[in-house]
């Protein structure tokens, strides 16, 4: 009972925009380690880990308004709590990257929702490798340490075209089962490694179209890694087009305990009130 009045009282964050009872939804003071080494060498993360990287999304109409969308996105997790302690120069070994395939729904000038999904971390012991072509974009190196389903709602708005408006918010949710996060790497406050509990992850980012993206970056993530045989891919120049086009994202990563089954609506509803509140006072820093 008491779990399920902070989370009433996160989800009366999200309403409002307003307060410090969003630090009650995520954990906080929970310990990451990028090398996978264990409890003790970890570094103490208040609430979030870094992430940025870049979305490859294509749409297909399937009404007036409506349309469904496959991304496909690779990211780099440089440090935690935007803190400058660097992975891996203080964690040698920690090279830490995640990729994201996700399916979704939305209306055209309106808003849009993710239906299902992946976010794989990787662990590489070799540095340098992001951004390179080596696997795909260099994001899916080393070993797999955490996989998480992305679960359906989250999104954001999108403009006329379906792009996501300029610097908006993104948000997704997504669960890992018992078992998907390997041992070693994400601990509990009072050193209760997670690697054996069923654990919650709430990510969201600033979405940006990138106008004009690399070739490397088209050729590993819409050509490779999406699949894509459209322009860029079959010889011709790229570029984007209402269909098919790139977004950058930075933002954040949270991991979360589990609600009871009834509440995971609540529960969804009262992250973005976290999400939105850190954005807030991400822009008063």
């Amino acid at each position: 009972m008491k779990f399920l009045k902070k989370l009433a009282c996160a989800a009366a964050v999200a309403v409002s925009f307003a307060g410090a009872a969003s630090a009650e939804v995520v954990l906080n003071d929970w310990v990451f380690n990028p090398a996978g080494t264990g409890f003790t060498s970890g570094q103490v993360v208040n609430e979030y880990l870094d992430v940025n990287g870049n979305a490859f999304i294509q749409l297909t109409p399937t009404g007036t308004n409506s349309f469904s969308f496959t991304e496909h996105a690779v990211f780099n997790i440089v440090q935690a709590d935007s803190n400058g302690q660097l992975f891996p120069v203080n964690f040698p070994g920690g090279n830490i990257s995640a990729t994201f395939e996700a399916t979704g729904t939305g209306n055209f000038g309106g808003a849009f929702s993710f239906s299902s999904g992946t976010i794989r971390l990787y662990q590489n012991p070799t540095n340098g490798q992001y951004g390179t072509t080596t696997g795909v974009y260099g994001a899916n190196l080393g070993e797999e340490i955490a996989m998480f389903n992305v679960l359906a709602g989250g999104g954001g708005n999108v403009d006329a075209s379906g792009s996501p408006i300029n610097n908006g918010q993104v948000t997704v949710l997504a669960k890992a089962e018992a078992g998907a996060l390997d041992a070693g790497y994400f601990f509990r406050a009072n050193g209760e490694d997670l690697s054996m509990d069923a654990v919650l992850a709430f990510a969201f980012t600033n979405a940006n179209t990138v106008g004009e993206p690399t070739n490397r970056l088209v050729s590993e993530v819409a050509c490779q890694y999406a699949g894509f045989t459209g322009n860029g891919c079959n010889g011709t120049a790229y570029s984007n087009t209402p269909g098919a086009f790139f977004v950058s994202n930075n933002g954040q990563f949270k991991l979360a305990e589990v609600p009871e089954p009834g509440s995971l609506a609540l529960f969804g509803i009262a992250l973005l009130g976290a999400g939105v509140v850190s954005r807030k006072r991400a822009k008063k820093a």
